[in-house]
């Protein structure tokens, strides 16, 4: 095919750049750019492009959105622990103090040798409790609730 001369200026910037691009790919100044204008006027690569983009947006937004629902269990299971422990656990006298502190540092050593060996399996609280495993509306629990209740104690 029989190419045709075309004269074109550029901003020494764009040419700076046209040149470094050029000697990167190791190829002509002229091929560089008119595969620049081949892509700048066939649109349909250019809606190939944006539909990538958007695709990837997409999935980036679901993760996003799973990981918000995700951390918002977690501070909702740890809200409700805690407001339970502080409704049942009664104030201890002064001269008790000290060995419910070494009580209380043995068990969170436990808890994080415990919470080290679930996560280490995969094990997860979200993996084992959705949004969908909650009350059915009427105040009955759903087989999966009730199954999830069961075994508080399970680390």
């Amino acid at each position: 095919m029989k190419k045709i001369r075309l004269s074109v200026y550029l901003d020494a910037e764009i040419m700076a750049r046209l040149t470094d691009l050029a000697d990167r790919k190791k190829q002509s100044k002229s091929l560089v750019a008119e595969a620049a204008i081949t892509s700048f006027l066939t649109p349909e690569d250019a809606d190939q492009r944006e539909a990538a983009f958007a695709r990837r947006l997409d999935f980036l937004t679901r993760q996003v959105e799973r990981l918000e629902r995700d951390l918002t269990i977690a501070v909702e299971a740890l809200a409700l622990f805690i407001r339970f422990w502080l409704v049942v656990t009664p104030s201890l006298p002064e001269s008790a103090q000290t060995a419910a502190q070494a009580k209380g540092r043995e068990r969170y050593e436990s808890f994080l040798e415990t919470l080290g060996r679930r996560l280490s399996k995969g094990q997860s609280l979200l993996r084992e409790v959705s949004i969908d495993r909650v009350h059915d509306g009427v105040g009955q629990q759903t087989d999966s609730t009730a199954t999830v209740q069961s075994r508080p104690n399970e680390a």
